[in-house]
C-alpha cells in the first residue's frame, strides 16, 4: 500500500517511524541544552576569570534561550501526532508557495497555498506561523533565489490535514516511500480564541474531524470573508 492508501497517515508505518525520530531529536535536544546552560555557567565560575565573562555570556544566554524554546517542541509534536492520527496523507504536486506575505493571509511569513476541499476553485494559504525548524523549508519554497533542485525536494509535498484548519506537511524520504521534515501548519484562530475563524464553507463533519485532530476554537458557522 502507498502512503495515501491508508485510512490515516498514522497507519503508515514509515510515518510512525518518522514521527518517532522527530520526537527522539526533541528529547536529545532538550537533554543537550539542559546540560549546556549549567555546564557553561559552571565553567565560567570555576575555570575562568572575570575577564572571560563577556566571552561566555552570549553562549550562556543562548543556551538558556534554546532550553526554553526546546520545551515548546513537545506539545507541537504531540499535536502533530494527533493530526496524523486523524487525516490520511495526500501527495500533492506543484503546490504554490512563497516567502513574502500572501495577499489573502492575515499573518506575514512563508506560505503554501492549497485548494479549498469544498471549492476547488478557491485557494487557501497556510502560513508558517511558528518559525522553529522552518529554515530547511525556507530554502525550498518558491522565491527569487530558490534553486530548482531544492524546490524539487518538496515535490510531491506530503500533506495530511485540512487547509481550513490545520495540517502536517513533509518532504519525501527513501525514494518517496517515507516522509521526512514533518512540520505542522495551522490557521491561527484554531488555537487563538481572540481571532475570528474563516471556515471556508466547511460542514459539520469537516469541523468535527478538525476537532479530533486538535483544533480548539471552531464555530460551525463560516465567518464572512474580508
Amino acid at each position: 500500500m502507498g502512503p495515501s492508501d491508508h485510512p490515516t497517515a498514522w497507519d503508515h508505518e514509515a510515518t510512525r517511524s518518522a514521527w518517532t525520530r522527530h520526537m527522539t531529536m526533541n528529547v536529545l535536544g532538550q537533554i543537550g541544552w539542559t546540560v549546556a546552560y549549567p555546564g557553561l555557567f559552571y565553567i565560567l565560575i570555576v575555570f575562568t576569570s572575570q575577564a572571560f565573562v563577556f566571552l561566555f555570556l552570549p553562549f550562556i544566554l543562548y543556551s538558556l534561550y534554546r532550553f526554553v524554546v526546546q520545551i515548546t517542541y513537545f506539545p507541537a509534536a504531540l499535536r502533530m501526532r494527533r493530526i496524523l492520527q486523524t487525516y490520511p496523507w495526500r501527495l500533492l504536486k506543484t503546490v504554490p508557495s512563497g516567502l513574502g506575505k500572501h495577499p489573502n493571509a492575515e499573518d506575514d511569513g512563508m506560505w503554501f497555498e492549497f485548494r479549498n476541499p469544498s471549492n476547488s476553485e478557491e485557494k487557501i494559504p497556510m502560513v508558517f506561523i511558528k518559525h522553529q525548524r522552518s529554515h530547511w523549508w525556507l530554502k525550498r519554497l518558491d522565491g527569487p533565489r530558490t534553486k530548482p533542485h531544492r524546490r524539487a525536494e518538496i515535490e510531491p509535498l506530503w500533506f495530511a490535514g485540512d487547509p481550513r484548519f490545520l495540517a502536517v506537511v513533509a518532504a519525501s524520504d527513501r525514494g518517496g516511500e517515507a516522509p521526512k521534515r514533518l512540520h505542522m501548519l495551522y490557521q491561527r484562530p484554531v488555537f487563538d480564541s481572540r481571532r475570528t475563524l474563516e471556515t471556508w464553507d466547511a460542514n459539520s463533519v469537516d469541523i468535527e474531524q478538525a476537532r479530533r485532530a486538535g483544533a480548539q476554537y471552531l464555530d460551525s458557522t463560516s465567518q464572512p470573508r474580508a
